[in-house]
């Protein structure tokens, strides 16, 4: 019986990391799955303000989708249009206490729709 002594408790400090590696991991994917919803509203908002601007040259309309990414706290990685369709990609930084320290990104395509 004496064996037995203390291992009630190794056993639940053992289970007590390992939940708080698995709420960190948790804290971690959710950091990145908002980070992406972010970085992908702001492509669509960017996207859909160079379109609107389309007619006015490359230039202003990249110009408009950098003041709207900038309002959403991302940077223009790439702008251009495609005829009348314009092209975005954007991104946008991760929260300091997510590991790797990398940006996430986003596409988006906006312009008149082909009838």
């Amino acid at each position: 019986m004496n064996g037995d002594r203390g291992a009630a408790t190794v056993l639940s400090a053992a289970l007590s990391m390992a939940l708080l590696a698995l709420l960190w991991f948790v804290l971690q994917l959710g950091a990145v799955t908002i980070a992406r919803h972010h970085a992908e509203g702001a492509a669509d908002l960017a996207a859909l303000a160079a379109a609107a601007y389309a007619p006015h040259g490359q230039q202003l309309a990249c110009e408009r989708a950098n003041q709207v990414a900038t309002g959403m706290r991302v940077e223009i990685a790439e702008c251009r249009m495609d005829g009348w369709d314009a092209r975005v990609e954007v991104r946008a930084g991760l929260p300091a206490f997510v590991l790797g320290g990398q940006r996430v990104g986003a596409r988006a395509r906006a312009g008149p729709t082909e009838e």
